[in-house]
């Protein structure tokens, strides 16, 4: 089965993620796309944890493609997580998100991001980030939760 939902969420599985998301999409498989939890065992049985009795598969960026192509092919209802933009456009450019929806959820408050939403604070880097997907012709669009309001890419680049 295809992929229900990209999101970007720097906090991954979490309330929001495993609550809200998974009872609107009943996904049962979890590929979390994140170099440095691909290499650390502890940290993935916390987040393991986390996601209850949903499957829950670590990769790199670069081991994506190999970790996606299997779910695609049998019946899992799988959602994909990265913790920032800057990975997310990196599967964009391995051709992964065709005819996909980019999800934009939780991405606080830090040095160098902008408030461009409650829940979405964003770098120069994350908006040039999100201006390539869209380039790419990828649909990118913020919402925390989905009966929030949908907040398309380009207002968001446009803010």
């Amino acid at each position: 089965m295809a992929v229900l939902l990209y999101r970007v969420d720097e906090r991954l599985i979490h309330g929001q993620v495993v609550v809200g998301w998974g009872h609107a999409l009943r996904f049962d498989t979890v590929l979390v796309v994140d170099d440095e939890l691909a290499e650390s065992a502890w940290e993935q049985d916390l987040y393991r944890l986390a996601a209850g009795e949903r499957h829950v598969h670590f990769s790199s960026v670069a081991g994506c493609a190999a970790s996606l192509a299997p779910l695609q092919t049998d019946d899992s209802r799988t959602i994909v997580l990265t913790r920032g933009l800057a990975a997310m456009r990196a599967l964009g450019a391995q051709g992964l998100l065709k005819g996909a929806e980019v999800n934009l959820g939780g991405q606080h408050h830090a040095d160098g991001r902008r408030e461009v939403l409650s829940y979405l604070h964003l770098s120069t880097e994350d908006l040039d980030d999100v201006q390539i997907l869209l380039a790419a012709g990828i649909d990118v669009s913020a919402r925390d939760l989905p009966d929030s309001t949908r907040v398309p890419g380009a207002q968001l680049v446009g803010t």
